[in-house]
């Protein structure tokens, strides 16, 4: 077994104990992701900024000053801006762009120790669900149909961290979560993706898709290397003003495995029509764990549900298309080439014509007309009224005593790149139908892989919990995992 297929708990202890180098344990890494370059998930590979990092851990270790993230290497999304790397959202509009400046996340982790093996594949600007709208090209997901050479969808946005993680390419991989895009590729590959509420950990640094939606958080193994690397990333900001200036527990400590007498959450709302007879079994497969750990499983309602997709997709579009107007050709990235007797005018929209992927211009087209004069009450405004009602209905259930909410994380296990390119956008979009709502009301949202559906690919389920409870969260995710005993792996083609 080698070092690149451990989890952080393990590489931790056996690098405290000195059973292994830094050093050494990124070299293991290293060679996994020069073999895996098949699955497209390593855009920039910084194998001498790795080692720098890992020597300069491995002096920390030997001082006996080491943070439990000390040595440990990580995969980076290349939606967080890295000093002196190319950090480009997946867009050609940042082609050649290098930040004079580090992301407070990947700052606090580059603090506590961990290694930067490189920038990881993701949908351009985070749009998109099956990690198919990349400068890059698609990331493949590890994992195959049984008797099936067809490649996968990793899921989106972070694909690239999904497949990453779970090909053992690295030990953990930073994410980022609009709508869905840690949970569902997490889901789509048989590993743990927990979104936190929104404000616990920094924006500062990360290329904004839909700044009240945006939130990091950590693609890992197991959930308590989740629980780890969360602690890492998280804390006040004061770069961001929408960071929440509250102490950050430890969530590690939290996995105490003990969920007796919580109530968790079923809401009616998420049993749709047509929904997968596996999703239909994994759900139920979940409650009687959530019932055997000795947690209260209780019924509830939340009715304004079925309008959390529309209103997503009016308040994400507007919002990206107010962020995205910044990528003008003028300062940065990418500048069209301009004919005689071209001005500004001209040298804008052929920079972004040229920039820009056909499903980022969509979003822009869509979010500049629901706010436009006219449209902006019927649209805009009335999206925001339904998602201070979706925040109310999870408000009135926690308020009614329920600790977690458990549901599926997607409606179906990962499909076939191409298989969704001629769909109506919108059959895309239906893939976030489980955990936009999260996104919407700031709640933290877990997924978790429980089991395999007849086809051999990997099915998760997601927790829902209240606002700065991640580590309550997290511990019932723990039971969830505890009592599924997934430890199913990718069978090696790459």
């Amino acid at each position: 077994m080698t070092a690149n297929t451990w989890t952080i708990a393990a590489a931790r202890d056996a690098l405290r104990k000195g059973e292994i180098s830094a050093v050494d344990l990124t070299m293991s890494c290293l060679t996994a992701i020069d073999a895996g370059d098949g699955l497209n998930a390593f855009v920039f590979k910084t194998p001498e900024i790795a080692l720098d990092q890992a020597r300069a851990a491995d002096a920390r270790l030997s001082s006996g000053d080491a943070p439990a993230m000390c040595g440990i290497p990580l995969g980076i999304k290349d939606l967080f801006c890295t000093k002196g790397v190319p950090s480009q959202a997946a867009s050609n509009i940042l082609k050649g762009f290098r930040p004079e400046y580090e992301s407070t996340v990947t700052a606090q982790l580059f603090g506590a120790g961990a290694v930067m093996l490189g920038k990881l594949n993701m949908d351009e600007f985070a749009m998109g669900s099956s990690n198919e709208t990349s400068c890059y090209g698609n990331v493949v997901n590890p994992w195959r149909r049984e008797g099936s050479n067809v490649p996968l969808t990793p899921g989106g946005s972070s694909g690239g961290s999904a497949a990453a993680v779970a090909a053992d390419l690295c030990l953990a991989a930073t994410g980022t979560d609009t709508g869905g895009s840690i949970r569902q590729p997490a889901a789509f590959t048989g590993i743990v993706g927990i979104k936190p509420t929104y404000g616990r950990v920094s924006r500062w640094g990360v290329v904004a898709f839909a700044s009240s939606l945006d939130q990091a958080g950590p693609m890992t193994k197991t959930v308590r290397d989740a629980a780890i690397m969360l602690q890492a990333m998280s804390g006040h900001d004061p770069k961001d003003s929408t960071s929440a200036d509250l102490p950050v527990p430890d969530f590690e400590a939290a996995l105490t495995g003990d969920i007796r007498g919580k109530v968790i959450g079923i809401p009616r709302e998420y049993r749709m029509d047509g929904m997968p007879a596996a999703i239909e079994a994994l759900w139920a497969k979940g409650i009687e764990m959530m019932k055997d750990a000795g947690a209260v499983v209780r019924d509830i309602s939340l009715p304004h549900t079925k309008y959390a997709l529309p209103a997503y997709y009016v308040i994400a579009p507007a919002e990206a298309s107010s962020n995205l107007a910044r990528y003008d050709g003028v300062r940065y990235g990418h500048r069209a080439r301009l004919a005689a007797g071209d001005g500004i005018t001209e040298m804008y929209e052929k920079t972004r014509a040229e920039g820009f992927g056909p499903e980022v211009q969509r979003r822009i087209m869509v979010g500049t007309y629901v706010l436009s004069a006219g449209f902006y009450d019927a649209y805009y405004n009335r999206a925001r009224k339904v998602r201070a009602l979706i925040k109310r209905d999870f408000e009135t259930v926690f308020a009614d005593g329920v600790d977690a909410i458990l549901t599926p994380a997607t409606p179906s296990a990962a499909f076939g790149l191409g298989e969704m390119a001629d769909a109506d956008p919108v059959q895309m979009y239906l893939n976030d139908v489980f955990t936009v709502t999260v996104n919407l009301a700031g709640l933290p949202g877990v997924a978790v892989p429980v089991g395999l559906d007849a086809q051999g690919l990997p099915l998760g389920l997601q927790l829902i919990g209240r606002p700065w409870e991640e580590g309550a969260l997290l511990n019932c995710a723990h039971v969830v995992e505890s009592r599924a005993d997934f430890v199913a792996k990718a069978d090696k083609w790459w």
